[in-house]
């Protein structure tokens, strides 16, 4: 008998295994508490997630998987952790990124990268339901293409960059007559030290934080339902993620608790005699004894009178070039550098340093203080147009943010008679270069080609739509096309860039623009629009897929020369035929470009798709697609019954294309 109850139990230990409760609480950490990755390390039994290293990752996972639902059950055990963290600008640098408290399927840091991607996805895979990842993130770096809602917010994370929920950082006073207290604001990186309480029960997610040592608000600062059954496996590694870019900051995780079964589990960390990251404040002078008082009090006279006129000096002399500066140069960011920090970045602007040739001058690559790179362009002030496309860029580049476009880091004002633009340094060159001018092996592949166009199109679709004011670039083309380190396409060159308030006209009608990019109606009236940007953005695709420039010496005009093929059936023809030692490319998909710079480039601006329209396109998959397109032949047809019967509008014309696009509440032209 004894030996039947033996069975028995046995039996049921092995097919029906109780739930193993996770009590974890580290006031601390040792090496053995903790998997890390990248420049994740511990110093002083403080975890520290990255330091002042550019573009770094840092990742610590505890390194035991934690069951997130019962054996034989679809519902989630519940979860309850608490951490504090901090996060330091280093002296003298601007801060950036953010860290992530994360659940993962896997070890490792593979398929993530640093700066915006905050070490928990990357550019191609975030948003894939494959990632089976929750993160709720701590980020101080606004990113447009994530639609943060500024550069200090909490988010919840599901498989994605872009947050389920996103709050502000801060934490909520206690009610007062059943009404909500005062919001008060965090910032995050500071160097101050927070504490985070995260709650999962019942499908329902709360996320609370406070400056480590007050007490727990009553009130979450994110409470939101969740539903978690294609996100998290059974079971998932548990802990942290950080990352800098360009800019850098200090992650540190200072305590953490984590417990399935105890809601009280955050009370168990220990928030006082906490080290401090704050960073110092300037020292005061205190004097020790009568003797050295009395010394110190002449030599802070003596020091006083000679800063006094000192500082006299210099606001005569701000004051004089104040000025001198005209009213733009009060108002616009970024930063205004000296000469000399210019000069000795391009070793004097030296011609080994020369990395390019514009219309208003030359292009030098150098390096600033503090290591990173940017590429100078000096602008002539010959002409009244020099003024007039430097005034332009410091205006609408300087203020306008995305990863396609290339980012203006400062400016200097007139120095030997020339203006002075400061970019971040694409490391890969142009995109005419790595299609015309390089070997075989450097040029790029139709893979490629087609990931740089896709990231121009997102770069244009956000100066028309993305920002306060609609931003005309005006010189689409291939040389204004730079590929930064992961041959990613950023739009560049804004010198003839022009930015649009809603329901104002244009006020300008000079022609401007280069030859071959130009829309017909530019050239006949000078009058730009977000269509004209349209038209260049078709011609550079041709450009792109055949292999050839717009206008070429005894040769047909580029768009000509397409659509001639298009007429006679044989569009294929114009792929660039050293493609094919490159691997090779779909014939659909080739079509499909082709035929979308076509509708891109057509004379009439009312016959262009909108860019939104564009992306729409170039986002779809691709397959069974190519069979939505129209002929050309069918196409004109189209475009001249709509025209004809005066019913045009673009959606209706796309809508006849079978091109299958939403109508959105934007206007195809200004």
């Amino acid at each position: 008998m004894a030996q039947l109850i033996y069975l028995q139990l046995l039996f049921l230990f092995l097919f029906f295994p109780s739930t193993s409760t996770v009590d974890l609480v580290f006031n601390g950490f040792a090496s053995s508490d903790l998997l890390s990755y990248g420049n994740a390390s511990l110093e002083s039994r403080i975890l520290i997630l990255t330091n002042n290293s550019a573009f770094s990752i840092g990742r610590a996972l505890y390194p035991t998987k934690i069951p997130t639902r019962p054996p034989n059950s679809f519902t989630f055990l519940p979860f309850y952790t608490s951490f504090i963290f901090s996060i330091a600008p280093n002296e003298g640098q601007l801060s950036g990124h953010g860290l992530v408290f994360i659940f993962a399927p896997t070890t490792g840091i593979n398929g993530t990268s640093s700066s915006q991607n905050l070490g928990l996805f990357n550019r191609t895979n975030s948003g894939s339901p494959t990632n089976h990842v929750l993160g709720i993130e701590f980020d101080v770096f606004q990113n447009q293409e994530f639609n943060d809602i500024n550069d200090n917010h909490v988010g919840i994370d599901v498989n994605s960059l872009t947050s389920l929920t996103v709050q502000p950082a801060g934490y909520w006073g206690e009610k007062k007559n059943d009404q909500n207290g005062t919001f008060h604001d965090l910032k995050l990186n500071n160097g101050a030290n927070y504490q985070v309480w995260i709650d999962y029960s019942n499908s329902q997610l709360n996320v609370t934080m406070v400056r480590a040592g007050l007490k727990r608000p009553q009130l979450p600062l994110i409470s939101t339902p969740i539903n978690l059954s294609d996100v998290l496996l059974d079971e998932m590694y548990v802990g942290f993620t950080a990352a800098t870019g360009q800019l850098v900051e200090y992650h540190r995780i200072l305590a953490w608790c984590f417990s399935n079964s105890n809601v009280s589990i955050g009370d168990s960390l220990l928030t006082s005699n906490l080290p401090s990251f704050v960073p110092p404040k300037s020292s005061v002078l205190r004097s020790k004894g009568v003797i050295a008082g009395i010394t110190v009090a002449v030599v802070v006279v003596l020091v006083c009178a000679a800063l006094i006129s000192l500082l006299l000096v210099k606001k005569r002399r701000r004051m004089r070039e104040r000025e001198e500066m005209e009213e733009w140069e009060l108002e616009y960011w970024p930063h205004r550098v000296t000469y000399k920090e210019v000069h000795a970045a391009t070793k004097g602007f030296s011609e080994e340093n020369v990395i390019g040739v514009g219309g208003n001058g030359k292009v030098y690559k150098g390096v600033l203080s503090g290591g990173p790179e940017v590429a100078v362009k000096r602008i002539s002030l010959e002409t009244d147009e020099g003024m007039k496309e430097f005034l332009a860029e410091v205006s609408s580049l300087g203020r306008l943010k995305h990863r396609n476009l290339v980012g203006l880091r400062g400016w200097c004002k007139r120095e030997k008679g020339s203006l002075i633009l400061l970019y971040d340094h694409m490391e890969n060159g142009s995109l005419d270069k790595r299609i015309f001018e390089c070997e075989q092996s450097m040029m790029l592949g139709w893979e490629d080609r087609v990931r740089v166009m896709k990231d121009v199109a997102a770069a244009i679709l956000y100066l028309h739509e993305g920002w306060e004011a609609r931003v005309l670039h005006r010189d689409i083309k291939s040389s204004n096309v730079l590929l930064d380190r992961d041959m990613s396409g950023r739009l560049g060159d804004f010198g003839l860039a022009q930015i649009h308030v809603q329901g104002q006209p244009t006020n300008t009608t000079r022609v401007v623009g280069t030859v071959g990019y130009m829309a017909p109606e530019v050239l006949r009236s000078g009058r730009a629009s977000t269509q004209t940007d349209v038209f260049g953005f078709g011609i550079l695709i041709l450009e792109v897929v055949c292999g050839r420039r717009p206008i070429e010496d005894g040769k047909p005009a580029l768009v000509d020369w397409v659509r001639g093929l298009a007429e006679c059936g044989e569009l294929l023809s114009a792929l660039d035929e050293r493609l094919m030692a490159k691997g090779g490319c779909d014939a659909e998909e080739v079509e499909k470009f082709l035929r979308l710079g076509l509708l891109c480039a057509c004379p009439d601006p009312r016959d262009r798709p909108t860019m939104r329209q564009v992306v729409k396109v170039l986002g779809e998959s691709g397959e069974a697609e190519s069979s939505k397109w129209l002929n050309l032949e069918e196409l004109q047809s189209a475009i001249w019954e709509l025209n004809f019967q005066g019913n045009f509008d673009s959606s209706a014309l796309l809508s006849a294309y079978s091109l299958s696009l939403t109508n959105d509440s934007y206007p195809s032209d200004l």
